[in-house]
């Protein structure tokens, strides 16, 4: 299948594109003109994702996924990372692995002290209190490290399929990808047949998309010459809470 380019938006057009279609993707340029990140900030960042752990809850039986998990809180222009935590999802959401506790391994905090990850995760919360047009919330954020590998011959982006992740937004960032094809990036109107569909192949180009207009997924990944992965960073960002079973349940 022949690989689709995105179509690249504007800083400018954030608040327009995200209210009519859910959805906008930034070439890496923009990301950094966006974070105030410098491309040697980033390139340091990524050195980061060559020692993840594999991921112990693949309910597939797969050993293709490694991540680190982080929690954090954004309030009236301060960052804090919380107390280690389990990742959580509904089943509603997440129909392979929700309704469990994850405890993932944590990010590291030689990762969290780069000037890459302070600005990144502030500079999505300045973002999303703009789009919701409010400065006070409270953003609880979740920030997962991914390698998926393909080592066993394929590896699974997104093994739960098409969905939604519970929050209030998701931006998702091309770390690197290095001797794969497939990875195509899929999105679609939650509640209607319209969607798009592009390989984010550039590193540090970014997806950010509201949760409650829009489903995602990514497709498999198999190996070109040799065994290869695709590192991404996804960031999620919900209002005043983080998605927990005892607030769902509440």
């Amino acid at each position: 299948m022949k690989e689709i380019k995105p179509k690249y938006d504007e800083v400018s057009d954030i608040n327009t594109l995200i209210d009519k279609r859910g959805f906008c993707v930034f070439d890496a340029l923009t990301v950094r003109q966006l974070t105030d990140c410098t491309h040697v900030e980033l390139d340091d960042l990524s050195q980061t994702w060559g020692n993840l752990p594999k991921d112990q809850f693949l309910k597939d039986g797969g050993t293709y996924r490694h991540r680190r998990h982080g929690s954090f809180i954004y309030h009236n222009d301060s960052l804090k990372q919380v107390p280690h935590r389990a990742h959580w999802q509904p089943v509603d959401y997440n129909a392979l692995h929700g309704g469990i506790l994850r405890l993932f391994e944590p990010v590291l905090e030689e990762t969290i002290v780069k000037p890459a990850w302070n600005k990144i995760l502030r500079k999505l919360a300045l973002i999303a209190s703009d789009l919701r047009r409010n400065e006070k919330i409270k953003w609880c954020i979740e920030a997962h490290q991914f390698r998926i590998d393909t080592i066993g011959g394929i590896g699974r982006p997104t093994p739960e399929g098409a969905h939604r992740d519970g929050v209030d937004f998701v931006a998702v960032f091309m770390v690197n990808r290095q001797d794969i094809k497939g990875g195509e990036t899929r999105v679609f109107e939650s509640n209607g047949p319209i969607g798009e569909r592009f390989t984010l192949n550039e590193p540090w180009s970014m997806l950010l998309l509201d949760d409650s207009k829009v489903i995602h997924e990514s497709t498999p990944i198999q190996p070109l010459e040799q065994n290869g992965f695709r590192d991404t960073l996804v960031i999620t960002l919900r209002e005043n809470y983080f998605q927990d079973p005892k607030v769902e349940t509440a």
